[in-house]
């Protein structure tokens, strides 16, 4: 299938998982210049080289063609080797004001039901979501704590064969990917055309995993997770980026969040949020 050349604004990784082809995986997901959300799987991205690694945020340019095995329309296979940074990554100066204007053009839905609606109408998978609040957070122990050994043997691959990206031998030991003991899960409220609605999805950000791996040893770092996903994003204008799962086209996780500080009334008033 052709394949083209895009520039793409990352907006969303998320934590890895193991994958029997690709060793370890995640989620990538973007927008493109012309203002559509992009899905890019799969990225092993621990696993690319140093002067590839793109954060939240940046441009990055690469190839990349439409899915063949995944009807998403969002969905597209990213050539990894073709991955190239394009500047930094966009400035928080200003109240976040470089950011907003970026995906001004990307559509924002004010409840989780206008989303899914488009979905049954128009098949989108990926979305932007305004939760009108922020509720709580749950964080339940996941069923097993470890890797099964098949999930394993995935990790392990890439000391047992040519590397998928031709890495150097040090890349090789790459620490092995630790599993996620616990799931988070928001609970927040939108403004629907009914009133207000509750909701609760699963958040699947790579911030999550990394800020759990941050303060998992403290006393109540449960607390300390809170702090920031909830206590701290109640007091910014917080979006949910959303997307589907490809085997339960149903089901929506939130894959990144998106925290822009609140504009001073002043700036406010002279312009909406994006």
């Amino acid at each position: 299938m052709a394949t083209d050349r895009q520039r793409i604004l990352i907006l969303c990784k998320t934590y890895p998982s193991p994958s029997s082809r690709y060793v370890e995986t995640s989620c990538v997901a973007g927008m493109s210049e012309d203002g559509r959300l992009i899905r890019l799987f799969p990225v092993p991205f621990r696993l690319v080289e140093d002067d590839q690694q793109f954060k939240k945020w940046q441009w990055v340019r690469a190839r990349v063609r439409r899915a063949q095995d995944d009807a998403r329309p969002e969905s597209h296979r990213v050539s990894v080797d073709t991955l190239q940074l394009d500047g930094e990554p966009i400035s928080t100066r200003d109240y976040w004001m470089a950011r907003r204007e970026a995906i001004r053009s990307v559509p924002v839905f004010d409840s989780f039901e206008a989303l899914d609606a488009t979905r049954e109408t128009e098949g989108v998978t990926l979305g932007l979501v305004r939760p009108s609040r922020l509720l709580g957070l749950d964080i339940t122990p996941v069923d097993n704590a470890d890797w099964t050994e098949d999930e394993k043997l995935k990790l392990l691959q890439e000391q047992q064969q040519e590397s998928l990206l031709d890495l150097h031998e040090e890349r090789r030991t790459l620490a092995t990917l630790k599993k996620l003991p616990f799931d988070f899960h928001y609970r927040y409220e939108c403004r629907t055309e009914a009133g207000t609605a509750e909701f609760k999805h699963k958040l699947v950000d790579w911030e999550a995993g990394a800020l759990y791996w941050h303060v998992h040893r403290q006393h109540d770092w449960q607390t300390a997770f809170r702090q920031k996903f909830v206590t701290e994003f109640r007091n910014r204008e917080v979006l949910f980026l959303m997307g589907t799962i490809h085997r339960f086209p149903k089901q929506w996780l939130i894959v990144s969040v998106l925290y822009p500080p609140r504009l001073p009334d002043a700036l406010a008033r002279q312009q909406s949020l994006f």
